[in-house]
């Protein structure tokens, strides 16, 4: 029998934002880990997609960082830790009394533990800056932005489990579960389906949940294949023809005018901006048939329960907010918010994006979505923390970066990757040398590392304790299996260092574990008040949990919104175009987006012998017509091209992207997607618009070596 050290260790996945519980058996020695399921998971009963199964693959890689380094003459030395923290901590200072604290920039991680995010915004803010963000702004901002203004939290509405017992129709818009979210697709919608469940997917490309659903094989299910960048024209004549169909037979119910008279608000302004409303030319510009849009309304009006779900085919848009604006409308007037079955539900795509989210670490918000700029919310973190905050809501990420040399002198990131991640990615990393000292905290050397003047060396999620937020709310424990190199720090711990360091001993830093720093977490986070590590246990509990004894809600909005007035808001919205469209120079759209077996910049995916086995490299999908017009063979190297940079990818001939369209992905870092895409932003949210850029495809040269980073 296995000594009690060598135990499994139940935790939770390190990738996706389903939070999927597996256990980890420790083995012989401390990198020698290996996965086992775990039955009794609350939210993926045991069940687990390929890359939950190969997590631990990445814990004990030849690649990991294992000492700190610091950058002298362009070359990275060995360094102790009290070396790199003496440097980092006389930087900061430098920086804060030459430029003042807005010099400095902070970027969180969704891959980190909600304490973790939580102490480095406390840190940027103890600074004296709002600068501090974290990967949503590339997903999800928008989302956050729509559901936070109009219905009052920028989370899913409900609950994957009231979904799957409840939900007769899935709205699935600009997401592809079947891929980015395998569990949730096959515990939750595929089990739905059995069930009698209808799905209707939008989306400018066919996929495996196109194809999980059989959608094409039957009349229940559909597919609007539509024209990227063209979502709210569709949502525009779904809405359109419920209003039609409900004014020619109000009894059939198609809108639900009791809920819209106790519960919203804006609805007369929905109806006069689709005053006029041309369905037929909306229809031709989405590129689907009137027909098939109508019926695709009928089928989300007439249901008892519908569902929307949508991801980042509807944010990552310069248009984001008004893309999610407008799938609320469409769950207000039908009355489809506030009960099991219903909702609007973002899927997050990392496990802990939620919770960075959820703790703060954002320019505009406190820990629990309170606005900085809020005197009485501000006053009241203040009060736990013991230092002012500043009024003034800092800058995103993109404009973090985008102020590298001029406004911005300094840079602290914590796991996470911008000089790949970002759009238009070549100018960031052209941009980021002009920086006067940047800190990069993480396990491998990625491509923003290189560029950092301090590198510290982070724990793996399988080597340290904390909690992370799953995408339907979910607060759940990870738990430390064995920490594998000994000079290597958790983030916490680093972290806490710097800002004892930075601040004193009495300057609000010193904690000795995870579970110390979230007592103070949920002390000025309302929806985490009433949880505790013993309350979470191995279920977790939904936020809001404001008592403790509280068991959390599985879905919102019961029986009012969170909103000043208690309304839901409506505003109708109207098409706005991508910011590049096709011309002459470059006639195609590129979209990009994600992989199965692959996650954001491949810095953990990409070093897996399993997941990067079927796609070792990048590739580009491209319509047979395109093809045969530009003499392009399937599996032929091709190069595309944007205002932005070029990649040369292999092509795959494809019906799965429509004519006019070309789709790849932003994994691999020679060949990234996000090295043509367009940095605009949507000018609430400040999220970028990936989805959508002008593109020339033509036949290429053999590809540039993708290795990770440092191989």
């Amino acid at each position: 029998m296995a000594s009690e050290e060598q135990q499994p260790v139940k935790t939770i996945c390190p990738y996706c934002g389903v939070g999927c519980g597996i256990q980890v058996n420790p083995g012989e020695e401390p990198g020698d880990m290996r996965f086992m399921p775990w039955g009794e998971a609350p939210v993926n009963e045991g069940k687990i997609c390929i890359k939950g199964g190969a997590a631990t693959q990445v814990v004990n890689h030849e690649d990991r960082l294992t000492d700190p380094l610091i950058k002298e003459d362009g070359e990275f030395r060995e360094a102790t830790w009290e070396e790199a923290y003496e440097l980092i901590v006389s930087e900061m200072e430098r920086i804060r009394e030459e430029y003042g604290p807005d010099a400095m920039g902070f970027y969180g991680s969704s891959k980190t533990m909600n304490e973790e995010n939580y102490l480095l915004q406390k840190l940027a803010r103890r600074y004296g800056t709002n600068n501090v963000d974290n990967c949503t702004r590339m997903c999800h901002a928008s989302t956050v932005w729509a559901l936070r203004t109009s219905l009052g939290a920028g989370a899913m509405t409900n609950s994957m489990a009231d979904l799957r017992e409840e939900a007769d129709v899935f709205w699935i818009h600009g997401a592809n579960p079947g891929e980015q979210h395998p569990i949730a697709n096959s515990v939750y919608f595929r089990q739905a389906v059995l069930e009698g469940a209808t799905v209707i997917q939008v989306d400018p490309h066919a996929n495996k949940t196109t194809r999980s659903f059989k959608i094409d094989e039957t009349d229940r299910h559909m597919h609007l294949q539509v024209e990227p960048g063209t979502d709210i024209p569709l949502l525009n004549v779904v809405i359109k023809t419920i209003l039609e169909k409900h004014e020619e037979n109000p009894e059939e119910g198609w809108i639900d005018e009791a809920f819209i008279e106790e519960r919203t608000e804006g609805f007369d302004h929905l109806k006069e901006t689709l005053d006029g409303f041309d369905k037929e030319a909306a229809a031709e510009e989405c590129g689907v048939s009137l027909e098939d849009i109508e019926l695709a309304a009928e089928k989300y009006a007439s249901a008892d329960s519908a569902a929307i779900f949508t991801g980042m085919g509807m944010s990552q848009h310069a248009c984001g907010v008004d893309n999610v604006q407008n799938e609320i409308n469409l769950a207000l007037i039908t009355g489809n918010l506030g009960r099991p079955g219903t909702g609007v539900n973002p899927l997050r795509g990392q496990n802990n994006v939620q919770g960075t989210c959820d703790v703060g670490a954002m320019p505009n918000v406190l820990p629990g979505y309170q606005l900085v700029d809020d005197d009485e919310a501000r006053k009241s973190v203040e009060e736990v923390w013991g230092f002012d905050v500043p009024a003034e809501p800092g800058l995103t990420n993109v404009e973090i970066s985008h102020e590298f040399g001029e406004s911005v002198k300094g840079l602290y990131v914590m796991g996470e990757n911008p000089v790949m991640s970002e759009p238009d990615s070549n100018d960031v990393a052209e941009r980021i040398q002009e920086l006067e000292f940047i800190v990069a905290q993480d396990i491998f050397m990625t491509e923003t590392a290189k560029y950092a003047d301090v590198i510290l060396p982070a724990t793996t999620w399988a080597e340290r304790g904390g909690t992370v937020t799953n995408t339907d709310r979910r607060v759940q424990r990870m738990r430390p299996v064995a920490k594998v190199h000994e000079n290597t720090k958790h983030d916490l711990e680093i972290v806490s260092e710097i800002g004892t360091r930075l601040f004193g001993e009495d300057g609000g830093f010193d904690f000795e574990d995870p579970e110390e720093v979230f007592e103070e977490l949920r002390l000025v986070c309302p929806s985490y008040h009433g949880m505790t590590y013993e309350a979470l246990g191995e279920e977790g509990i939904q936020w809001p949990c404001y008592e403790e004894g509280d068991e959390g809600d599985q879905y919102l909005y019961e029986e009012h919104f969170d909103t000043e007035s208690g309304l839901g808001h409506i505003e109708g919205v109207s098409h706005t175009p991508p910011a590049e469209t096709p011309d002459e120079e470059y006639p195609l759209i590129l979209t990009t987006a994600r992989l199965e077996e692959h996650y954001n910049t491949g810095t953990m995916s990409r070093r897996s012998p399993t997941l990067n086995r079927q796609h070792p490299e990048n590739f580009v999908d491209i319509h047979p017509n395109d093809a045969e017009r530009y003499g392009i063979e399937d599996g032929e190297q091709v190069t595309i091209r944007s205002r932005r940079g070029e990649i040369t990818v292999e092509a795959q001939v494809t019906e799965d992207i429509k004519e006019g369209s070309i789709w790849t992905t932003p994994h691999f870092a020679a060949a990234s997607a996000n090295r043509l895409t367009n940095d605009v932003l949507d000018e609430r949210a400040k999220i970028p618009e990936y989805k959508a850029a002008a593109a020339e495809i033509e036949v290429g040269i053999e590809p540039t070596d993708d290795a990770p980073a440092d191989d």
